[in-house]
């Protein structure tokens, strides 16, 4: 199974670490030994189903324990009867090397 975790606390931060609730949840997500990927929008984790819902509730928790008022927490969860897609399969064939990006 694989999920994209978006977590959008209030507040997501303070002055000096604006993002620091949002670190604080993919910190959370990072320590379930999962497979993750950090994205501009959210991250992906990738894994047996249970463990992959845990990632998820802890993300969502990790907000509120660090300081947040609120959360929203936006999950989208792709999962196939053998529990794929993997993240390779959907996006390998997107990915490019540092070389390619310096060239655009």
């Amino acid at each position: 199974m694989i999920a994209e975790i978006q977590c959008l606390p209030t507040p997501a931060g303070n002055e000096a670490r604006p993002y620091a609730v949002i670190e604080a949840a993919i910190a959370a997500i990072e320590r379930s030994g999962l497979r993750t990927e950090v994205g501009a929008l959210g991250t992906t984790v990738e894994g047996p189903a249970d463990a992959v819902w845990a990632a998820v509730r802890a993300a969502h928790e990790a907000c509120l324990r660090a300081g947040a008022e609120r959360v929203v927490t936006i999950v989208k969860v792709a999962e196939t009867r053998e529990g794929g897609p993997t993240i390779d399969a959907l996006t390998g064939r997107y990915r490019r090397s540092a070389g390619d990006e310096q060239r655009g």
